[in-house]
């Protein structure tokens, strides 16, 4: 898997401060995306032993609330396995910190990935420009959802995050 950056301070993709993972690669490519430099999967650096140190130790710092992973696609085939074991790895070594992970998948689509249960909050849906909504928190257009993932797999229905 390749990434384009560690941000290691956010406070746009989720609730609180985070460390964001960009992920390259992307087969959705959403017109007017506001990140198509990330959807060629070859372009970034390959995430190694170094890139995943760095990771973890951003994800230390006691006032980061969470990790959030973007992209890209986090989710493409070439990145769901690595980006799954990340996702597990992130909940064991720090339990108490939300896992949020934007995706252009369905929840419907996906929401048998193995993992999918450490993740805390799932933006899905492919961004659709004639939907587009500047006031919606956390995606760009209206058919998006931001999913409670362990809400919505205790009732049985999607359970938004508010």
């Amino acid at each position: 898997m390749n990434y384009h950056n560690i941000t290691k301070e956010d406070m746009l993709n989720g609730d609180g401060i985070r460390v964001v993972l960009w992920v390259s690669g992307c087969e959705h490519h959403c017109k007017n995306c506001h990140n198509p430099i990330t959807w060629d999967k070859n372009d970034g650096l390959p995430f190694d032993k170094k890139a995943e140190e760095e990771l973890f130790e951003a994800l230390s710092k006691p006032h980061i609330e969470g990790i959030t992973f973007s992209g890209g696609d986090p989710l493409a085939p070439y990145n769901k396995n690595e980006v799954m074991r990340l996702v597990k790895k992130c909940r064991n070594t720090y339990p108490s910190k939300s896992i949020w992970l934007y995706t252009g998948y369905l929840w419907e689509e996906i929401k048998d990935t193995e993992g999918i249960l450490d993740i805390d909050i799932l933006a899905d849906g492919e961004f659709m420009e004639d939907l587009k909504d500047n006031n919606l928190e956390w995606v760009g257009s209206s058919n998006q959802r931001v999913i409670d993932v362990k809400g919505t797999l205790k009732t049985g229905s999607i359970v938004l995050h508010v």
